[in-house]
């Protein structure tokens, strides 16, 4: 599909499945990307409507690095369980260290 086809949750999409593993981002860095910096909140309701379609969701958090996106997952702790998998640290349903694993769209692509 051409980007100027896509609609505001496939541009989301596109955008997360860039998220090298072992990082993440966050909803306003990607809204902010696609030239919407006020729509973090759209970007997390992409993210809800994301299961099936082979997006890395879960490496999407808050700008301050908290997994307020866990209740959308399978399971109590998947969210937690996969960015650990990746080797990113979570204690308390955030992210430790996040300086050093954060990717930010608007300078890395």
């Amino acid at each position: 599909m051409k980007p100027e086809t896509l609609n505001f949750f496939d541009k989301v999409y596109e955008v997360a499945k860039l998220i090298p593993y072992g990082r993440v981002t966050s909803y306003g860095a990607i809204a902010k990307y696609l030239g919407a910096a006020r729509s973090a909140r759209m970007v997390g309701y992409a993210m809800n409507g994301s299961h099936g379609k082979d997006i890395p969701a879960h490496r999407v958090v808050n700008r301050k690095g908290l997994l307020t996106g866990k209740r959308h997952f399978d399971g109590t702790n998947l969210m937690q369980q996969l960015l650990e998998s990746e080797g990113v640290t979570v204690i308390e349903n955030q992210i430790q260290n996040l300086e050093t694993v954060y990717w930010d769209p608007s300078k890395e692509l």
